[in-house]
């Protein structure tokens, strides 16, 4: 089993708010003993107090993994409490935006095993994608048991450079603002086309959740999907015009996007 390691050793999870509250509903969903778990943090909920995990106590000596899933400005703050555990046995696994392998590294000391993992929000609803990649002391079977407990809240990808994180950052970590936004702007299309606005925006939602369950659920590419529902001179056709124009047209303004949420990313972590 996957998680032999933590029923022997434990896990300690550093941060319990959204993010961690939803990684731990899905591994206690998946089998670890809430007697596992170790968590730290100053403002649990209800729901974590009854979950029957150790909180704020004395930690395991050497667990088999520990979880940084506090803010990235909290970071500093709560590193420190943490670093006994260091250059042991113990793997760390961060979920904090633009914290560097090099950093975690001189503050758990270098001979730490640490994975710096990327979720995003809809692992709250076990949808997420996480791309991770380790520091040189991170074997086959640290990757394998941080994919297994990231598995709890959706898909995982392993990144080939740390250098990517940004990009990763941009495209998926932030991404989801991204399809909220284009929601919005759907909703208040229809409304200016001459619909009310609360039936603009259900009509909204519903297509962007009903078109990402196709796509989901689809062995076609998401090029062949949009020409699926694309009539010769039709009227998606006529919007496809607008949508996919060279210099004015949604491929342009999100590269123009990304790149703006990867350079800021690149800033946040200096």
């Amino acid at each position: 089993m996957e998680f032999d390691q933590i029923a022997r050793n434990g896990m300690v999870l550093l941060g319990c708010g959204k993010m961690g509250s939803a990684m731990l509903a899905g591994w206690l969903a998946r089998g670890v003993s809430a007697k596992s778990v170790h968590i730290i943090d100053p403002n649990p909920s209800d729901w974590v107090r009854n979950t029957g995990a150790h909180l704020n106590g004395e930690l395991p000596a050497a667990p088999a993994v520990a979880i940084l899933a506090v803010k990235p400005q909290m970071m500093g703050d709560a590193l420190p409490g943490l670093q006994a555990l260091g250059n042991g046995t113990t793997l760390f696994i961060s979920i904090a935006a633009g914290t560097s392998l090099a950093r975690f590294s001189q503050a758990l000391g270098h001979d730490t095993p640490i994975i710096r993992a990327m979720p995003n929000t809809p692992a709250a609803v076990g949808c997420g994608i996480t791309a991770l990649i380790g520091n040189d002391k991170v074997s086959q079977a640290h990757m394998e048991l941080a994919e297994g407990l990231l598995a709890a809240v959706g898909a995982t990808v392993r990144l080939e450079d740390e250098s990517q994180m940004d990009a990763v950052t941009a495209l998926s970590g932030s991404g989801p603002a991204y399809v909220f936004h284009m929601i919005e702007a759907m909703a208040q299309a229809g409304t200016d086309a001459g619909l009310a606005p609360d039936l603009a925006m259900q009509l909204a939602r519903a297509t962007v959740i009903g078109a990402g369950q196709l796509a989901a659920g689809a062995d076609e590419t998401a090029e062949q999907l949009r020409i699926n529902v694309t009539s010769p001179k039709g009227t998606t056709a006529a919007a496809l015009e607008v949508l996919m124009d060279a210099d004015t047209g949604l491929s342009p303004l999100m590269a123009r996007a990304v790149a703006a949420a990867a350079a800021r990313s690149r800033e946040l972590a200096q």
